[in-house]
């Protein structure tokens, strides 16, 4: 097994960054693409391994891509009738684009098509999105266990009818359903019962359709979608914020330095942007730079809270590492739904932490992480997920040596981090401890 072995960081001042593009906005614009009559362009696309596995599967229902310069691709749509060619299509461990790749082949055409990936996403619940589709007239059939993938979607002919789920539910089944819901015949009512989780994903998926033309129309019981078409467009993907927090968490990480990220959008919708407030409230400093960028610089020890993650998930590594090394108490809680991502992210950061010397208490929608200023070396498990070996990385900066297992897991979001991180060495004053 690979292993990366990182080592304290002597000193640190500061380091410039530019990030890599949203992986989440680049998966709907993927979408919308494809279901769109025409060419449309996608510029600064991230090309990182699930991208790239959604567009391989977009490959085999028709879709046509091709690379117009180093940033932008072109994309001939399918005009909301994908191919269903009696193939087998690999999704990895995928699970954004595994859900919306399956509600986008119910609008196929042809025979049949059949969904698989990694073990990992074979035990991701699509329960939810899979009685939806088939409300809505999908034919899809389970090819081992009832509610999970491997799974066969037949051509049907979809009709509109008002659809019910829970708001607890994962925002990628409401997102998927969305984002097909314009070539239903009457467009779609979405109806959502309770309190919603992760709303800011499911309003960059809105973002991106108004984008290419369609408008959802939002209200206290859900979401209104009429029928129609994308629009083929240009459209440019912004710097992604969940990758964003792993550097900006630095400082924070060090107790000491500054981070610059050249390319922030600090206006975008992504749920992730909140990073920004959390670490203000464990004493960061941020400065907002002309015409875009960030500025993050810190001095002290950070000051442990609570925190809620309902609608933003993904930061709950950083957030769990910055709790390990923050003084006193940080309590993550409010996403239950961590337990179904690429491993259960919950037990998966109380394991590794603990390995550290760092007392956890386990949740069942988070954690409680009592910081501590010192740490034991340990070999951090990732599971296979990227987040966790991002995460671990930036907190073996003070807690190293750590060795990292499973390195390349990063591929899926971020290709270049390790080139990204190896500068923090390169330009500060000293190397590794």
């Amino acid at each position: 097994m690979e292993i990366k072995r990182i080592h304290p960081i002597k000193s640190f001042e500061k380091n410039n960054f530019v990030l890599p593009s949203s992986k989440s906005l680049t998966q709907r614009a993927l979408l919308c693409a494809s279901l769109a009559k025409g060419v449309s362009i996608i510029k600064n696309p991230l090309l990182s391994e699930d991208p790239l596995l959604l567009m391989e599967a977009l490959k085999v229902t028709g879709v046509k891509f091709m690379q117009r310069d180093k940033s932008s691709i072109e994309i001939e749509g399918v005009a909301g009738k994908p191919e269903l060619s009696k193939e087998r299509v690999f999704l990895g461990n995928n699970g954004t684009g595994a859900r919306f790749f399956l509600a986008y082949t119910s609008l196929g055409k042809g025979e049949w098509i059949e969904l698989y990936g990694k073990p990992r996403l074979h035990e991701r619940p699509m329960d939810a999105l899979i009685n939806s589709l088939r409300k809505l007239g999908a034919i899809i059939v389970y090819l081992e266990r009832e509610h999970y993938f491997p799974l066969r979607v037949y051509e049907s002919l979809l009709f509109s009818e008002k659809i019910t789920l829970p708001g607890y539910i994962s925002s990628q089944f409401i997102s998927a359903l969305l984002l097909i819901a314009p070539y239903l015949p009457q467009g779609l009512e979405l109806a959502i019962e309770g309190e919603e989780f992760s709303k800011s994903y499911i309003e960059m998926t809105c973002e991106v359709m108004a984008k290419f033309g369609l408008k959802v129309e939002k209200d206290k019981r859900g979401y209104l979608v009429p029928s129609g078409e994308y629009k083929a467009i240009s459209y440019e993907v912004p710097a992604d914020a969940s990758s964003a927090s792993y550097f900006l968490a630095i400082p924070l990480v060090l107790g000491r330095g500054k981070i610059i990220l050249e390319n922030y959008d600090y206006q975008s919708k992504q749920a992730d942007t909140i990073f920004l407030d959390f670490i203000q409230k464990m004493g960061a400093s941020v400065k907002t730079l002309s015409p875009s960028g960030l500025e993050v610089s810190f001095e002290g020890r950070a000051k442990g809270g609570s925190f809620n993650l309902s609608d933003c998930p993904d930061l709950f590594p950083t957030m769990a590492i910055l709790g390990a090394v923050a003084e006193g108490r940080t309590v993550l809680y409010g996403a239950p739904h961590l337990r179904y991502k690429e491993t259960d992210r919950i037990k998966a950061m109380a394991t590794e932490l603990v390995k550290l010397g760092v007392s956890v208490e386990e949740l069942p929608d988070g954690l409680v992480i009592y910081g501590k200023d010192s740490f034991q070396p340990a070999r951090i498990e990732t599971y296979d997920d990227h987040r966790i070996a991002m995460a671990f990385a930036i907190l073996g900066l003070k807690a190293g040596p750590l060795d990292i297992e499973n390195p390349r897991c990063v591929s899926k979001s971020f290709p270049n981090f390790w080139e990204l991180f190896e500068k923090l060495y390169a330009e500060n004053t000293s190397n590794r401890f």
